[in-house]
């Protein structure tokens, strides 16, 4: 940890220290501090490194609100959709964050996908399950082709839909998908060793702080416990989704992250499961690092990220061929390794339609960790998610 950037090593410290400052005894926030420093950054509809980015109202009287970051350099007819919830345990940051920003844009342009960067109401003013409730109205948003060819890009295809988020918004992710797999789309008790060995020592984020923000996160009244099944989503009183098309996951973990076992927890509830997960370890890393640029990690896992999105997409390609080999010439092939090169390739003019009905995204963990998601289902145009 000691070879990170001088950089790095002091906005990561400044950022610890600042959620001691804004985190009060009595679990209320010092909201105003903290917008001191949240410095904001309007959207911008002329391009900026190829993203052009416009913000979207879906609920004014929530103030529930999205912003789209659109990759307009992009030549791919058939872009990814990423619905993108943000870190900040429930109670700070939101899309307009110059860090989210910058880092959505990045997504967008690297993928390349447009990317769906969602503002869910804050604890602990508005407790749960507002935000689970708001990530789900998103995409149930985006279903509706009416929204959808009013407010994303003529060349965003929403039946191929990822959700994707870090840290609280990694743990909205799963409880978004988990939701998400019961509907019809038309298109916490012991501290793990991570916890005792990190606390104190690891960058950002503490036993104090993940405490603070379950307790302002959980209704009024409502006794904190690590296992609710809110909480551990993999814990002894999680949901058995066995029996769930629940999408393939991608979880990334980090070496000096106080929440690694729980994500590791998560990831080997999945595969128990009986569902497809996929574990990237940083061992050098700490909570939230793709978040700084200067690191070569943070391009990497953008890099992953591409490959992961790639692998589920032929899969489903695949799938799609195979079951439509009696009436349709040929389905899509993927023929690069690389998303943002993809090939439409077929044996005569008939291409079929392969609606990816199960979202994907950036998954939680027991904890709030990060993962990804993804989702197939058979019909055009169609939000087949199920993340």
């Amino acid at each position: 940890m000691e070879s990170l950037p001088l950089k790095t090593r002091i906005s990561s410290w400044l950022l610890g220290v600042g959620l001691d400052l804004i985190t009060r005894k009595d679990g209320t926030l010092n909201r105003f501090l903290f917008n001191l420093v949240d410095f904001r950054i309007p959207p911008c509809s002329e391009p900026i490194n190829g993203v052009n980015t416009y913000d979207v109202v879906l609920d004014p009287t929530r103030k529930l609100w999205f912003r789209v970051f659109d990759p307009t350099q992009c030549a791919v007819q058939d872009l990814t959709v990423m619905v993108f919830f943000h870190i900040g345990g429930y109670v700070t940051y939101s899309p307009d964050s110059v860090k989210y920003d910058h880092f959505c844009s990045k997504f967008a342009r690297e993928l390349p996908a447009v990317v769906v960067s969602v503002d869910y109401r804050l604890a602990p003013e508005h407790r749960h399950p507002a935000q689970h409730d708001d990530g789900l109205d998103v995409l149930k948003f985006l279903d509706v082709e009416e929204n959808r060819l009013k407010w994303l890009p003529e060349n965003a295809n929403i039946s191929r839909c990822f959700i994707a988020g870090d840290s609280a918004g990694a743990h909205i992710t799963h409880h978004v998908a988990q939701r998400a797999s019961q509907f019809h789309f038309q298109q916490l008790k012991e501290r793990t060793d991570s916890e005792i060995r990190l606390d104190g020592s690891a960058r950002i984020v503490s036993l104090r702080h993940t405490d603070w923000f379950w307790n302002a996160f959980m209704p009024l009244g409502e006794t904190y416990d690590r296992d609710h099944p809110i909480i551990n989503v993999s814990g002894p009183n999680a949901m058995d989704i066995s029996k769930m098309d629940f999408p393939p996951t991608m979880v990334v973990v980090a070496g000096f992250d106080v929440l690694r076992d729980w994500q590791i927890r998560y990831y080997q509830w999945l595969k128990k499961s009986g569902k497809e997960a996929y574990l990237v370890d940083y061992p050098n890393m700490f909570h939230i690092f793709f978040l700084y640029p200067e690191l070569s990690e943070s391009d990497k896992l953008i890099s992953e990220v591409k490959d992961f999105i790639h692998k589920v997409l032929n899969k489903i390609y695949a799938q799609a061929r195979v079951t439509s080999m009696s009436n349709v010439s040929s389905p899509l092939l993927l023929k690069s390794s690389r998303l943002g090169s993809m090939e439409k390739e077929t044996k005569s003019s008939r291409v079929c339609s392969v609606r990816a009905g199960k979202p994907s995204g950036l998954v939680p963990n027991g904890g709030g960790g990060t993962t990804l998601k993804l989702g197939y289902d058979i019909e055009p145009w169609r939000l087949g998610v199920s993340t």
